[in-house]
């Protein structure tokens, strides 16, 4: 059945944001006073709610103490903003454009929280090729869990068949895999080739602007 269709992932998949958010993790565990990974281990935590990616690095830490990393790290990010604003990849912006004018329905699903989403969406200028906007606070269960996914379904009418879900990182792929979607994993962004496809993506790209001729040809 044609895909009707789009879930993207945002960090890593539509903005390059790994810098500004490596650099806040890594600014807000030294705050904290905890034990400051490097730079790939911060990476590795990309895509989780923020929350998650902390207790990953520090299994250790309270609840409590996890909960004001995620304060730090906001409060963080949102000054790291005026002095290192990330971007769209490049293709990203024409690619959205005409898979909207070729009538995709366009859909964003991320851990990010939907204010921060909504916020960088509109920076990048690309918010208004998306039908619906899906972040953390909008679901009870996040990636890889496939709640995001069937959520989305739901709101837009269109069956698992009909969707393909977009994403840079093995839970992206593991979400869209667990809602009985197609997925497509991205190599440009945070996550390898070898990791998407242990995850189960059916098909892997190197750049965004390969989309339009894959959906062609499915």
């Amino acid at each position: 059945m044609r895909i009707k269709l789009l879930i993207f992932d945002f960090d890593g998949t539509l903005g390059d944001t790994r810098g500004i958010i490596v650099t806040t993790m890594r600014q807000t565990m030294c705050e904290m006073g905890l034990p400051v990974p490097d730079e790939p281990t911060c990476a590795a935590t990309i895509g989780l709610p923020l929350k998650e990616c902390y207790r990953k690095m520090s299994p250790d830490v309270s609840d409590a103490i996890l909960d004001r990393c995620a304060d730090t790290h906001h409060r963080l990010f949102d000054q790291n903003m005026t002095r290192m604003a990330p971007r769209v990849f490049p293709g990203v912006r024409e690619t959205l454009d005409l898979l909207h004018s070729q009538g995709f329905l366009l859909t964003v699903a991320s851990s990010r929280s939907k204010k921060s989403l909504l916020e960088l969406l509109d920076i990048m200028q690309i918010g208004r090729f998306f039908q619906l906007v899906l972040g953390a606070d909008d679901v009870r269960k996040a990636k890889p869990d496939p709640e995001p996914v069937l959520h989305t379904l739901q709101q837009m009418s269109v069956s698992p068949d009909e969707t393909l879900v977009v994403g840079d990182m093995a839970v992206d792929i593991m979400m869209g895999n667990g809602a009985g979607c197609q997925t497509c994993g991205v190599t440009y962004g945070n996550g390898s080739r070898d990791e998407l496809a242990k995850a189960g993506a059916q098909l892997i790209i190197d750049h965004i602007g390969e989309l339009p001729s894959l959906l062609s040809a499915i």
